[in-house]
């Protein structure tokens, strides 16, 4: 039920955005009750952080997977390709309906901000363990760190086009810089 209730409110906030997702709504989707859904989850902000702190988890293991079988001869662009899916995503949409709300509301602030600095934390270690480096050597951790905000704000533009073929011309150019400038551990 919990994670019926969950996924309900990702897929709430991806076509709804943060307004128009209400515990209500969210019971619907879900098919249950709402004295059920107040049970697992006493408020909208509570569901909402559990949902997506839920799905980012699903998503990481998702990343696992896929990084399985990255090519060695294009490792770094394929690395950057499982990073920017990860920020096109309906989880990423789902965050981002989030870090707008919190930008005006300073409750939903207070649960948001440890959640996101963790997830970034998580992110970025991540991304140093597929590329495979180490990030006290030259300029690696700041390399890690544009490529994440470069990914975050490709994801950004997506949710209002299709990117697609955009984003993938700018990985191809990021993947050359990083080639070049990353120091190999």
């Amino acid at each position: 039920m919990r994670l019926r209730l969950m996924e309900a409110t990702v897929e709430s906030l991806v076509e709804l955005g943060w307004a128009g997702t209400t515990t209500t709504v969210v019971s619907q989707r879900a098919g249950v009750s709402r004295g059920a859904q107040l049970h697992h989850f006493p408020s909208k902000q509570a569901l909402v952080v559990a949902a997506v702190e839920h799905l980012t988890d699903r998503r990481r293991d998702d990343m696992r997977r896929h990084a399985e079988g990255l090519p060695e001869d294009d490792r770094i662009r394929g690395v950057l390709e499982i990073l920017a899916a990860q920020f096109v995503s309906p989880v990423f949409f789902a965050a981002l309906e989030l870090w707008v709300a919190a930008r005006t509301d300073a409750g939903l602030r207070e649960s948001v901000g440890p959640l996101e600095r963790r997830i970034g934390r998580e992110t970025h270690a991540y991304a140093v363990e597929l590329l495979g480096i180490d990030e006290s050597r030259g300029d690696n951790r700041q390399l890690v760190q544009a490529t994440l905000d470069l990914v975050r704000g490709l994801g950004l533009a997506a949710s209002l086009s299709d990117d697609t073929k955009r984003r993938a011309t700018v990985l191809d150019s990021w993947a050359a810089v990083l080639e070049r400038e990353l120091d190999p551990s």
